[in-house]
C-alpha cells in the first residue's frame, strides 16, 4: 500500500527522536541536587506522583507489589487524569524483562518515555499497568531461566492486585512483543478468570526452532547477543540505552546524565531498594552459556533441570485452548520464525484468534520487505496498528463495547501486490504444490530428470552470508530488516535458476526443499535461499530455510503442534549422525511467505553451507565438499505453494 500514509525516513530518525526526548527531560525535569523525586499520595496510602487534586487518582504510580513468596515485583500504574474515584475501567497489562520503563532524573510523567504508550491506552478509557520481571528491572527475586512458573504465577497475582483495585471493573487484558509477547501467551495459561483477552505480538511459539535452533543449527549471534544484553540490563548499566540506540560519544553521555537505568519505585528515593534487588541478579541464568549444552531439543538447558521445551508456548496448547481466552497475534514474514508460529499457534489452539502477518521489521516499526526502498515506514502505519489493537480490546473488556467477537482468521500481505487478503484457513484455498527440480548447468525446472547420472560439486564457502541486518539480528532490538541485491552473495552458494516466468507467480505459505547430497566431513549445515532475479539480474531474498544433517531424520511420531512440511523431532532419540559419502536425503520446510514473482522475472534456489554472521559453523574447523544429486533416483527438488489463478 503504497501511499501518502507512508514515508521513508533516514536511518537517524529513531535515534535522534529518543535523543531529543531525553534532553527535554534533563532541560527541564531536573530537580536540584540531581535526585528522581516522588510525592506522597493522600490516596489508599501508596507512594506515587504528587496529585495537585485529592479528588482524583494520581496519574503515575511506581510501586511494589508482593508476591506469595514474599518477593517484590516493580510496577508502574498509569491512569487517566479525568478518572474520577467513582468510576470502572478495563486495564491493559505488559510484562517484560527488559526495564517496563527508564529512570530519568527529575521525574515528571510527561517525561517517562512510556508517556506516549500510556496516553495511548488512557485516551483509550484504559489503566495501563507495566511489569518488571521476577528479576529483572527494579524487581526483586531470580530469573533462574525465561518464563519460569514463578514469573508466570506473579502475573497472575498482579492481576489479582488489579482487579481489588477501586478503579478496576475486574477486566484485564495483556499484550507484548518478543518477550513480553511471550508473557502475554503464557498468561493465558493461567485461565484466570479476569484475563479475558490477549495479544501476543511477534514472540516465539517454539523458541527451539523459531530462534535459537532453527532446523537444530545454533542461532549463535542472536543468543550471545540476547545473553549479553540480558547481562546489562540486569547489571543496571545505562550504556545499554546507548547501545540499543546506536549512540555515541557526546550524545551518549548527555544522556547517561538523564537516565538512572530501570526505572525504581517511587518510595526508592535513595535507590536503596533497587540496588538491593539488582544484588538478586547474580544468579541470574547465563542465557548464552546454557545453550552451549544443547544440541537436540530435550537437552537439559545449561544446569536447569529443564529444557528449552518447558517453557515453550506451545507445551501448554491444553491450558491455553480450555481458557478460550481470544487471542490477537501479529508476526512478520520477515522476522525469524514468528509468521511460523503464529500459524502453527492458529492450526493448534481451539481459541478464537485473529492472525495478521506482515512484511515487517522485529516489532512492526519499519516495512522489511526487499522490494520496498530501506526505512520505509510499515503498511500499515503504526497508529493503524494501534487502532486494531484497541478495538480488540474494547470487545472484551469495555462494559459497554457493542463490537462483535472475533472470528478466526488470518490477514496476510503478499508482497510486490501490495495487498492484504484474509481466510479462515491455512493454507488458503486456492494454493496447490508446484514442484520445481535441480537440472543441468544450475537450472531450474518443472520437467523432472529423466538421466540416471548427475551431480554438482560445491565446496562450502564459510564466509557467506546473509548479512548483519537480516530476519534473525532484527529480533536484538528490532533493528532494520535488509536484504540487498545478493547477486554478489550467490557467486559464494551452489544455485539453480529458471528460465523467466511466462507469468506471474503468487507464492503464499512453506515452500519445501527436498535433495540429496553427500559431504567429505562428519557434520554439516544445510541452508536454502528462494531467491527472485529480475530482467536486470537483480537477485531479491524470498524466504529461507535451513537444518542441521544430524537432525534429518523424518521422525513417524504426531508432531507437538502443527507443523507444514516434513516433521523432524530434533530429539536426542532421532538423531542421525552424517558420514562422509554417504548419500543423504534432506528434505524440510523453508518458512513461510507471500510474494507475487513477476512475469519475465526468474526463479532461484540457492545453496550454502553456512551463514557467517548469524550462525554456529559446521564442523566447526576444516573445508567441506558437497557433492549434490540431481537425476532420476535422487530428483532433487522444491515444492513451492503457489496459488491458482482466478
Amino acid at each position: 500500500m503504497n501511499d501518502q500514509r507512508r514515508q521513508c525516513k533516514p536511518r537517524w530518525y529513531r535515534p535522534l527522536l529518543f535523543t531529543l526526548s531525553l534532553i527535554f527531560s534533563l532541560i527541564f525535569g531536573l530537580e536540584p541536587g540531581g535526585k528522581t523525586w516522588a510525592k506522597v499520595s493522600p490516596l489508599s496510602g501508596l507512594i506515587g506522583v504528587e496529585n495537585l487534586d485529592s479528588s482524583r487518582y494520581p496519574t503515575n504510580q511506581a510501586l511494589y507489589v508482593t508476591m506469595r513468596d514474599g518477593v517484590k515485583i516493580a510496577i508502574d500504574i498509569w491512569l487517566p487524569k479525568q478518572l474520577n474515584p467513582d468510576e470502572k475501567i478495563p486495564t491493559l497489562m505488559r510484562m517484560d524483562r527488559y526495564w517496563r520503563s527508564l529512570g530519568i532524573m527529575g521525574y515528571f510523567p510527561e517525561f517517562d518515555p512510556n508517556y506516549p504508550e500510556a496516553q495511548l491506552a488512557n485516551n483509550a478509557g484504559y489503566a495501563l499497568v507495566l511489569v518488571d520481571s521476577r528479576g529483572t528491572g527494579s524487581s526483586f527475586g531470580t530469573q533462574i531461566y525465561p518464563w519460569s512458573p514463578d514469573e508466570i504465577k506473579d502475573y497472575g497475582e498482579i492481576v489479582d492486585w488489579i482487579i481489588a483495585q477501586p478503579w478496576s471493573n475486574g477486566k484485564v487484558g495483556s499484550y507484548g512483543t518478543s518477550y513480553a509477547g511471550n508473557s502475554t501467551e503464557f498468561l493465558g495459561r493461567l485461565n484466570h478468570p479476569a484475563v479475558l483477552a490477549i495479544a501476543p505480538r511477534f514472540n516465539d511459539f517454539d523458541p527451539y526452532t523459531q530462534l535459537a535452533f532453527p532446523g537444530g543449527i545454533f542461532n549463535e549471534w542472536f543468543v550471545q547477543r540476547w545473553s549479553e544484553n540480558n547481562q546489562r540490563l540486569d547489571a543496571n548499566d545505562r550504556d545499554f540505552v546507548c547501545l540499543m540506540e546506536q549512540l555515541e560519544g557526546a550524545i551518549c553521555d548527555a544522556l547517561k546524565v538523564v537516565i538512572t537505568g530501570a526505572k525504581p519505585v517511587d518510595a526508592d528515593r535513595d535507590g536503596t531498594l533497587q540496588a538491593s534487588a539488582i544484588r538478586d541478579r547474580t544468579a541470574n541464568l547465563d542465557v548464552y552459556k546454557a545453550a552451549q549444552t544443547i544440541t537436540y531439543r530435550d537437552d537439559r538447558y545449561g544446569t536447569t533441570g529443564i529444557t528449552i521445551q518447558d517453557f515453550s508456548p506451545y507445551r501448554f496448547q491444553e491450558e491455553i485452548s480450555r481458557s478460550q481466552v481470544p487471542i490477537f497475534s501479529i508476526a512478520s514474514w520477515l522476522d525469524a520464525g514468528t509468521a511460523n508460529g503464529a500459524l502453527s499457534r492458529f492450526l493448534t489452539y481451539r481459541n478464537p484468534q485473529k492472525v495478521v502477518i506482515g512484511a515487517w521489521n522485529h516489532g512492526g516499526t519499519e516495512d522489511a520487505s526487499p522490494y520496498q526502498p530501506q526505512d520505509l515506514s510499515p503498511d500499515p502505519p503504526l497508529y493503524e496498528q494501534i487502532e486494531e489493537l484497541l478495538e480488540f480490546f474494547d470487545t472484551y473488556l469495555k462494559d459497554d463495547s457493542d463490537r462483535p467477537p472475533i472470528t478466526r482468521e488470518i490477514r496476510y500481505y503478499t508482497m510486490v501486490e501490495d495487498q492484504w487478503k484474509t481466510t479462515p484457513v491455512w493454507p488458503p484455498q486456492g494454493i496447490v504444490s508446484q514442484s520445481w527440480y535441480f537440472g543441468e548447468d544450475n537450472s531450474l525446472t518443472q520437467a523432472a530428470p529423466d538421466m540416471e547420472a548427475g551431480t554438482d560439486e560445491y565446496a562450502v564457502n564459510f564466509e557467506a552470508t546473509t548479512g548483519t541486518d537480516n530476519r534473525w539480528h532484527t529480533k536484538a532490538g528490532g533493528q532494520d530488516v535488509i536484504y540487498k541485491n545478493r547477486a554478489g552473495s550467490d557467486q559464494k552458494l551452489l544455485t539453480y535458476t529458471s528460465s523467466p516466468l511466462s507469468e506471474a507467480m503468487e507464492i503464499t505459505g512453506h515452500p519445501v526443499i527436498t535433495f540429496y547430497v553427500s559431504s567429505t566431513v562428519n557434520d554439516g549445515a544445510f541452508y536454502v535461499y528462494l531467491e527472485d532475479v529480475d530482467e536486470q539480474g537483480e537477485v531479491l531474498y524470498v524466504t529461507e530455510g535451513q537444518l542441521r544433517s544430524l537432525h534429518r531424520q523424518i521422525s513417524p511420531e504426531n508432531p507437538p503442534y502443527a507443523v507444514f512440511g516434513p516433521y523432524h523431532s530434533f530429539e536426542r532419540q532421532d538423531g542421525q549422525p552424517q558420514e562422509p559419502g554417504e548419500v543423504m536425503e534432506l528434505s524440510f520446510d523453508l518458512l513461510p511467505t507471500s510474494v507475487l514473482i513477476q512475469k519475465g522475472h526468474r526463479l532461484r534456489v540457492a545453496i550454502a553451507g553456512h551463514d557467517a554472521d548469524t550462525f554456529a559453523r559446521y564442523p566447526a574447523q576444516g573445508n567441506t565438499t558437497l557433492t549434490l544429486h540431481r537425476n532420476a533416483i535422487y530428483p532433487s527438488h522444491i515444492d513451492l505453494p503457489v496459488m491458482t489463478p482466478k
